[in-house]
């Protein structure tokens, strides 16, 4: 391709991504959009510098602002939870989960976490399952630990207390780590943490998905419960830019934390994305409790009117969800992968997911019987229960009454003139400006 077709393609195709989602229902549960501050501190000079190293150490001129800001962002986020120590350098959920591993695993260590058809996240995952197949998980593939699986009760969508107790008794890890990619309900942090203590393993909690539920004081307080630390994601339901953080109340961890970053993980650590973070958590800590509690009544508003709508929702007894996701198992309707596309033709972004049953009834990834829905981002451009109620109904016509998905995005189209710019934040603009 000439370079200069490659290059007006490509900003064509920027565009023309932000006039469809500017016209779309943003429904996927790893995603969120940030404010305009937040967007323009991306694009600031800070993304061309490094500052190797900590604040007041850096092996690099030139960072006087550079370490202010840093230092802000850090303080913001130990206020945010609560905690004495807070690293914002990993460039991602999955560099800070591997900071951890670094930090307190070695390689052939026993690691337990749920797997991923169970829940977890790929950066949880083995090497190779129990029957040889590469899965290629962070914690097997590149830190080269021994993952066993945590017990799972597919009924109420959580961690099996009592059989996990057991499995951590028996293997003995050295870490266990809770959070995952699907996560309705709050994790049994309390509850594990002393069998943790009593075997020696470090208790991890990855909050990459419920971060802002966390800093909004809208889903459970793992670092008060007995997680020794925490990671997370800072760009899904903590409304930042795509980057990470660690945080802990321990200092000879947190000092075993910064070493397996710097230099072991990190060198330039994004700056720019360290400046957005930093505004980020100031709006988080002046609209995240709002905007927590918006997201949690608007995931319980979309489950319920789902439900109503006709179709099947999971943990339907246990009240669908406490957090800003909501499951839904498509397996009747010809499964995830046609329903996901059937959606997008709408207008309707969302995601297939594995359901913990799916592999029992012959399903895979390629295409699971469940879809994953995510409400975080609608709730930031605004929307509440009422829409939720619209949005079920939307579904309904592309996946029940098997309306054409052309005229169904011409009714998302209109739905969303009504909401176009980022609310809880300082500076309230077009949420797709480009």
């Amino acid at each position: 391709m000439d370079p200069v077709e490659a290059y007006g393609r490509v900003k064509s195709s920027i565009l023309e991504h932000h006039k469809w989602f500017d016209s779309s229902l943003p429904m996927i549960a790893s995603e969120n959009v940030t404010s305009p501050a937040v967007r323009k501190a991306m694009t600031s000079d800070f993304g061309h510098r490094y500052a190797e190293g900590w604040v007041g150490e850096r092996v690099y001129a030139g960072t006087k602002y550079i370490d202010e800001v840093e230092s802000i962002a850090m303080e913001l986020v130990k206020r945010l939870f609560n905690v004495k120590f807070a690293d914002v350098r990993p460039i991602s959920g999955v560099i800070a989960n591997l900071a951890v591993y670094t930090a307190f695993t070695n390689p052939g260590d026993v690691a337990m976490a749920l797997p991923i058809t169970k829940g977890g996240h790929i950066s949880m995952g083995p090497l190779r399952g129990s029957e040889g197949q590469f899965i290629g998980g962070t914690a097997g593939a590149v830190r080269g630990l021994d993952v066993k699986y945590l017990a799972f009760d597919d009924h109420n969508m959580n961690v099996d207390v009592d059989k996990s107790i057991k499995r951590i008794e028996e293997n003995k890890p050295k870490l266990v780590i809770l959070g995952g990619s699907v996560i309705l309900f709050p994790h049994p942090v309390k509850e594990l943490s002393d069998v943790c203590k009593s075997v020696g393993a470090l208790l991890h909690y990855d909050a990459a998905h419920v971060a802002g539920l966390i800093a909004g004081k809208q889903f459970q307080q793992p670092m008060e419960e007995g997680a020794d630390v925490m990671t997370m994601s800072t760009h899904k339901t903590f409304f930042g830019p795509q980057h990470g953080a660690v945080i802990t109340n321990d200092e000879e961890k947190f000092e075993r934390i910064k070493l397996a970053n710097f230099p072991g993980l990190l060198s330039n650590h994004h700056l720019h994305s360290v400046a957005a973070l930093a505004l980020a958590a100031a709006e988080m800590l002046a609209f995240g409790e709002e905007y927590a509690r918006a997201v949690v009544r608007n995931a319980k508003a979309l489950a319920q009117a789902l439900h109503d709508e006709g179709f099947s929702v999971v943990a339907e007894h246990l009240g669908f969800t406490q957090s800003h996701q909501v499951l839904l198992d498509v397996d009747a309707l010809g499964g995830g992968y046609r329903c996901e596309k059937l959606l997008e033709e709408a207008n309707i972004i969302v995601n297939r997911n594995l359901l913990p049953w799916d592999i029992k009834r012959g399903r895979s990834f390629k295409d699971p019987g469940g879809l994953r829905l995510g409400v975080s981002e609608l709730t930031r451009l605004g929307m509440g229960e009422e829409e939720m109620k619209e949005i079920a109904k939307l579904y309904r016509k592309v996946l029940l009454d098997r309306e054409d998905p052309k005229k169904v995005a011409g009714e998302v189209s209109e739905l969303r003139k009504r909401f176009r710019n980022v609310k809880y934040a300082f500076e309230e603009g077009p949420a797709y400006e480009y």
